[in-house]
């Protein structure tokens, strides 16, 4: 049926397009003439398909959790059901239209109805006529010599066939209307708006009962009294009421809440969750979210990810406290680093670079342009709640194939950004199998309060956990076996590039698995590097010896700062801005922002040493500080992030110092039109050296000069 609904939309997406065409809102060539009337027939589409397939899925879920009520009820405990769609504006459309004599029938009362009004009231039929007007074209409906709107006919038969095709597709009711069928208005207390409701007699025929203004108060009292085991509310229903196993109730059964529905507006989804979970309960409640392998869901369940991250942000000063636990970060589609991936993953798609499916496919079926005319990425790339949009109309085997190549990437981005510190995770618990503190010391006071910030030094010990080299292939089925001939070592690369947006720098990326970990490297780099592919059993024969050799537990230095952070925020390196909450063995617990080995130098370096003099001072300075280090001759050294890595860069050489620092030892590139200096860094390197030749150890530095 999902395959079936998927195929009804794309040809109504293929014959919205060429409505418009037909009708004069673009022209040929697909350029619109009336950009109005275009916004206004997509917009009322796209929002249309949303509820339709909104319904779609929760009436589609209806049975399994009606299957599962099913067993609370045997095992003795009492279920809510938390949705927020009734269908009552569906149900009094359709006894509007109905005459009083026909019979009310379950195909009545589906969510195809959605787009069938859609099709009679917003679809472009009306003929357009181009006009001049301040010298602009533009398109604006046609008239008869009466006044009357022409209408199409082209356009009329797409209509119509559309709406032939719908009305193939199987009824779906709404969940509510599903789970009130299935157990009886006897067993289940409805509390929502509705007014009218449909309700089954014992013979199976449908019939309408009216609803009053205190039905919700009765019904409440039923469920509390433990006359009816079984509560479904809606928003009407989860404001000012208690659900929960109260001491001074007679239902004194543990809840099952079920959240079927948790709609867009996340403080209404908490206070939802809050009816069944009060003080003086006997029991906590059990909750159980309700979703499908619909990968498209994740349209909603993304949303209200987002908006829960927003209020527990607003209510708690922690993003993470307001999903409850109940959704991870990646569920939030809507992030910063679901952007990037996205952007990167349409590069892909346009180049032919996805494996999910070719360009040509995609926009068949999405109607998403991403290329121009001459083949070029658009500047203006779909937003990710459009691509979400329509996504969550494709087959479910698209579906799951596009999603699992875009979460594939998210999840790279947001590993290469934990890794790199820029993760916002909000509070996070410092875990490890051993924290000792090792030492502690103040590194500034404030002169007006006097209070202080110390830096504390931690020593975390962790497992080495090492996966057997035949889950790694089972485990990374996009990557490639490979050795690198110089290193003798084996790895799992990504068997295809992918794009990745790195401060907005465009690089092509593949993915490098270790037994000792993950790593990326640049397209241009790997492909005149020493790998190599090679066969299955001599990749588990090296896998295993380097994973064999690596020791049982690592043992990472770190340091914390705590106490006042506020006034030398800005001064701290931002390599890593995560604050942990750490307790020590033996020690009370701390909160504060972590900063490594080279970062908690050049801290003290800055506030307890004073300017760097050496150039070893220097490096150490630069490496743990995003803060530029005086060199000296109008010259600074930073860390800046290139393409994915960290890198010395030096600013302020003009042209002829330029050459004098290439014959020193350092490099330049060509980075966006722009001609930058690097002093060379990493294994291999003796970058203290080249730093001591730039300054010449014992000269004055700028800031002895000013002295």
């Amino acid at each position: 049926l999902r395959i079936i609904a998927s195929s009804r939309l794309r040809t109504i997406h293929h014959n919205l397009e060429a409505a418009l065409t037909a009708t004069g809102v673009n022209d040929v060539s697909g350029q619109t003439n009336a950009s109005a009337a275009k916004a206004s027939a997509k917009s009322r589409f796209e929002s249309t398909k949303q509820r339709f397939f909104n319904h779609l899925l929760m009436g589609m879920k209806a049975r399994t959790v009606i299957r599962a009520i099913e067993n609370d009820l045997a095992e003795g405990f009492a279920c809510v059901i938390q949705v927020v769609s009734t269908g009552e504006s569906l149900l009094k459309r359709r006894l509007e239209a109905m005459d009083p004599e026909d019979e009310l029938v379950e195909g009545a009362l589906t969510p195809r109805d959605y787009v069938l009004s859609y099709l009679e009231q917003a679809f472009p039929i009306h003929a357009q006529k181009l006009v001049e007007i301040d010298g602009n074209v533009v398109a604006e409906p046609l008239r008869d010599a009466n006044g009357a709107l022409v209408v199409s006919r082209e356009a009329l038969a797409l209509r119509d066939a559309a709406m032939m095709e719908l009305m193939a597709l199987a009824p779906i009711p709404a969940a509510l209307d599903q789970i009130l069928w299935a157990f009886g208005d006897e067993v289940v207390a409805e509390v929502t708006g509705r007014s009218v409701r449909p309700l089954k007699s014992s013979d199976g025929a449908l019939f309408i009962e009216k609803r009053s203004a205190s039905s919700n108060s009765a019904e409440t009292r039923a469920f509390m009294d433990g006359e009816k085991d079984i509560l479904i509310f809606s928003d009407a229903g989860g404001t000012g009421r208690s659900y929960h196993a109260a001491q001074t109730a007679k239902n004194q059964k543990r809840r099952r809440h079920y959240l079927l529905e948790p709609g867009w507006r996340a403080d209404a989804a908490i206070q939802g969750l809050g009816r069944t979970h009060r003080s003086a309960q006997v029991s906590a409640p059990f909750f159980r979210v309700c979703t499908s392998d619909v990968h498209g869901e994740k349209r909603f369940t993304s949303t209200i990810a987002r908006r829960l991250d927003q209020l527990g942000a607003l209510t708690k000063g922690q993003r993470e406290t307001g999903s409850q636990g109940m959704f991870r970060e990646e569920d939030n589609l809507e992030s910063p680093i679901a952007r990037g991936a996205l952007r990167g993953y349409y590069a892909d798609l346009a180049a032919g670079r996805a494996g999910a499916m070719s360009y040509e496919q995609f926009t068949d079926w999405t109607a998403l342009r991403l290329i121009d005319q001459d083949g070029v990425l658009l500047e203006e790339l779909p937003p990710i709640q459009r691509f979400l949009n329509r996504v969550l109309a494709l087959p479910i085997h698209m579906q799951n194939a596009l999603f699992a190549e875009f979460m594939t990437r998210i999840a790279d981005q947001t590993e290469r950004a934990r890794a790199a510190g820029t993760l916002d995770l909000g509070v996070e618990t410092l875990r490890g199998e051993k924290i000792e503190q090792v030492s502690g010391e103040d590194l500034w006071t404030c002169p007006r309060s006097g209070a202080v910030t110390r830096i504390i030094g931690l020593e975390v010990t962790d497992p080495v956990h090492v996966l057997p080299a035949e889950e790694a292939l089972d485990r990374n089925p996009d990557k490639l076996p490979m050795i690198n001939r110089a290193s003798g070592r084996a790895a799992l690369i990504s068997s295809r590039p992918m794009q990745m947006y790195d401060e907005e720098i465009v690089t092509l990326m593949r993915k490098v698995t270790r037994p000792s970990g993950s790593n990326y490297v640049e397209e241009g780099r790997f492909a005149n590097s020493a790998w190599e592919e090679i066969k299955p059993p001599e990749f588990l024969r090296l896998w295993d010896e380097e994973a064999d050799s690596l020791p049982k537990t690592t043992t990472t230095k770190l340091y914390l700062l705590t106490g006042l952070l506020l006034p030398i925020w800005k001064d701290i390196p931002s390599g890593n801005e995560r604050i942990y909450r750490v307790t020590p063995e033996g020690r009370g617990s701390m909160i504060g922002r972590t900063v490594s080995e080279d970062g908690a130098a050049a801290l003290r370096a800055r506030f307890m040493v004073g300017t760097p003099k050496t150039s070893q001072d220097m490096l150490t300075a630069a490496l743990g500080s995003t803060a530029p280090v005086d060199l000296g001759r109008g010259l600074t050294l930073t860390r800046r992030r290139v393409a994915g890595a960290a890198r010395l860069e030096i600013d302020g050489a003009d042209k002829g110092a330029i050459e004098g620092l290439k014959a020193v030892g350092c490099f330049t590139e060509i980075i966006a039109f722009q001609l930058r200096v690097f002093v060379p860094h990493g294994e291999g390197v003796d970058t203290v050296a080249i730093l001591a030749r730039i300054v010449g150890e014992g000269s004055p530095t700028a800031a002895e000069r000013a002295a």
